[in-house]
């Protein structure tokens, strides 16, 4: 009689729970474009009208419309712009307040590192995408679940607030005169506290938090003895500052949890060793 050869097992069935959590943590949610493309939008609306007061606090610093326009159009990084204008207005040296203004831009650089890896875009368009590698474009960027969201964002957002900032600050320069005391109307504000509202509802842990207030402290600590823009970049150590503080927490706290689980183990030991004693 022929031996019977007994069917192949068939693999074990996932349950539909676990399949639905692996899907889920293998692949990230998606957003819609139109979300994406509203969330943009928002942003580089609200932050491009900002550029009419850079213009108005540009042209009263004493830089002509042309110089005031190349600026929008060859740096298009508001907070740089803010403090050249801001230290020429003041009567420091043309040179230092480019240095400074230069110093202050190199956070951008360190975004790009970021934005690279998400964007993943190709060689040739780099170059031009990296133009718009600013706070804002980086915040939305980062915000979006799927590497098409991250463009789409990034795309709009850039697009969106350079061509309003570039318009508005035309505007402003313009209008600088019909305006009076720019002084006055402390226009260089805006573009720190649009940047402010930005950043405030990001900070959502104790962490966060704590970096944030370690960054303002150094910042406005500094500001009185050090060149326009080096504040910002000694405000930036907070980051290292708070993490190295925070991990020493921690090791601490593990240190301590295992000392009391020797001591434990040993007083454990102990009584066992007195209890065959009595025996």
């Amino acid at each position: 009689m022929a031996e019977q050869t007994a069917p192949p097992e068939s693999p074990p069935k996932t349950p539909p729970v676990i399949r639905t959590v692996i899907r889920t943590t293998a692949e990230p949610v998606s957003k819609p474009d139109s979300a994406v493309v509203r969330d943009a939008l928002g942003v580089g609306i609200a932050v491009g009208l900002s550029g009419f007061a850079f213009g108005v606090t540009s042209a009263g610093s004493g830089l002509c419309l042309l110089q005031t326009c190349a600026l929008s159009l060859l740096v298009f990084t508001g907070a740089s712009q803010f403090a050249l204008v801001g230290a020429i207005a003041a009567g420091g040296n043309p040179l230092a307040a480019a240095a400074g203004a230069f110093f202050l831009g190199v956070r951008n650089a360190f975004y790009g590192l970021r934005l690279s890896q998400l964007l993943a875009l190709p060689r040739f368009v780099r170059p031009f995408a990296a133009h718009w590698v600013i706070d804002e474009t980086t915040a939305v960027a980062l915000a979006q679940p799927t590497r098409r969201a991250v463009r789409l964002g990034f795309t709009v957002t850039g697009l969106t607030l350079y061509v309003l900032w570039n318009l508005t600050t035309l505007l402003g320069a313009l209008g600088a005169e019909a305006i009076g005391d720019t002084n006055a109307w402390g226009l260089d504000a805006a573009g720190p506290a649009v940047f402010l509202a930005l950043l405030a509802p990001m900070l959502r842990t104790t962490t966060e938090r704590a970096v944030a207030g370690l960054a303002v402290i150094l910042g406005l600590g500094f500001l009185p003895v050090l060149p326009a823009g080096v504040p910002v970049l000694v405000a930036a150590l907070a980051a290292p500052a708070v993490l190295w503080f925070k991990g020493r927490t921690i090791a601490d706290s593990k240190g301590s949890d295992g000392m009391k689980n020797d001591g434990m183990k040993t007083g454990s030991t102990k009584a066992d060793s007195t209890k065959g004693e009595d025996r």
